[in-house]
């Protein structure tokens, strides 16, 4: 029997595309406004305008048929969704640079555009995370693309072999511990995640028979070449002065991208079998949120539980999981509350433990802490 039914987002998967437009609409808003303040337009929209429409638009709850998964599955229409972010990424990123070099910008405005830049980096890392999921040649090599930008060519390694094997237990750098804070976690997250990768991407050349210099095998070598071969040209084609926002906007990316894994698995923690290996992973061990808005922005990230049961499956196709714990907001707000300890604590610490029924030993927390090993 012929599927009927439709995606009612179909067409608001386009709106993600106004991200990587924001240094163009920074620029408009600007010469419009005549306020410097909206160099940041990128940083503004995730902060302000996809909470606004978050808490107009409510959640969406919405889960497709099982027997419209697999003609969803096989929509490309979805794909070029992802696929035309990276030309306006990077169309972005020279724009700025245009801008950094030209415009008559003070050095507030030119961090605020480095900001706006930033966030383009950072929501460029999550269309590089659902491209690298997927076993095609071309958009793995679109998510390497993507990850250019930032300068995390290796999370193409860590996040796939790494996290997604380690995810919710003490060994994950990425899985966010109760009572860490987003600034703690941020430098075991990043270093972690890189020592990881280099493991990983070690062995498997060692397995191999191949050399771990050697570009053309060596995925995170690739990432790095990536990377320093977009910020040669750039610097070549506008000048040096340029160098310091590229390095501004790539930490801000970065930033923005572990604010979201600090957010995703906080506290969350999986048991151990008799065996001593975890428990599969469940929807118990995500946060999840289903606020439509934000959704749309991340191409179904805030669905994170059905991502780490089902890895493979395409964005459009992710479940909302009524037995995964729930964000009270969107991920924009989330992670503005992450930034400020206090906030974060007085605001998620509770729900974490009324998720576990107040069982400390359930709980993933620090080391020394009380827990379940």
């Amino acid at each position: 029997m012929l599927v009927q039914w439709r995606d009612p987002n179909r067409y608001l998967w386009l709106c993600a595309l106004l991200i990587p437009l924001s240094p163009f609409l920074a620029w408009v808003l600007v010469r419009w406004l005549n306020l410097g303040l909206f160099w940041a337009a990128g940083a503004l929209v995730i902060a302000v305008l996809v909470p606004v429409v978050d808490r107009l638009a409510g959640a969406d709850k919405t889960n497709l048929p099982e027997e419209a998964l697999r003609v969803l599955e096989h929509d490309r229409y979805y794909r070029w969704c992802t696929y035309a972010y990276l030309p306006l990424q990077y169309a972005g990123m020279v724009f700025a640079c245009w801008m950094w070099t030209t415009a008559p910008m003070g050095p507030l405005e030119r961090f605020a555009l480095a900001a706006t830049v930033g966030v383009v980096g950072g929501v460029g890392i999550n269309a590089a995370h659902e491209l690298g999921h997927k076993r095609t040649d071309l958009e793995r090599n679109l998510a390497k693309i993507a990850l250019a930008q930032s300068g995390y060519g290796h999370f193409f390694v860590e996040h796939n072999h790494g996290h997604h094997l380690r995810v919710a237990t003490p060994d994950d750098p990425a899985s966010a511990r109760f009572g860490e804070s987003y600034w703690r976690f941020l430098p075991r997250s990043v270093l972690g995640g890189l020592r990881s990768g280099w493991r990983h991407e070690r062995v498997r050349l060692a397995r191999r028979g191949r050399s771990w210099w050697s570009v053309r095998h060596n995925t995170l070598l690739q990432g790095w070449a990536l990377t320093l071969i977009l910020f040669i040209s750039l610097i070549a084609g506008f000048g040096w002065a340029v160098a310091p926002w590229l390095a501004v906007q790539a930490v801000m990316a970065v930033m923005f991208l572990e604010a979201a894994n600090y957010l995703e698995h906080y506290g969350l923690l999986r048991d151990i079998r008799p065996d001593g290996s975890f428990e599969r992973v469940a929807p118990r061990h995500s946060w999840n949120s289903d606020h439509r808005c934000s959704n749309v922005f991340l191409y179904h990230l805030q669905r994170h539980s059905d991502h780490h049961a089902n890895p493979l499956r395409r964005y459009q196709t992710l479940r909302s999981m009524s037995e995964a714990p729930q964000l009270p907001a969107g991920y924009a707000v989330m992670i503005l509350l992450a930034l400020v300890p206090p906030l974060w604590r007085a605001v998620m610490d509770k729900r974490l433990l009324a998720h576990y029924g107040h069982d400390l030993t359930r709980v993933h927390t620090l080391p020394g802490s009380c827990r379940n090993r």
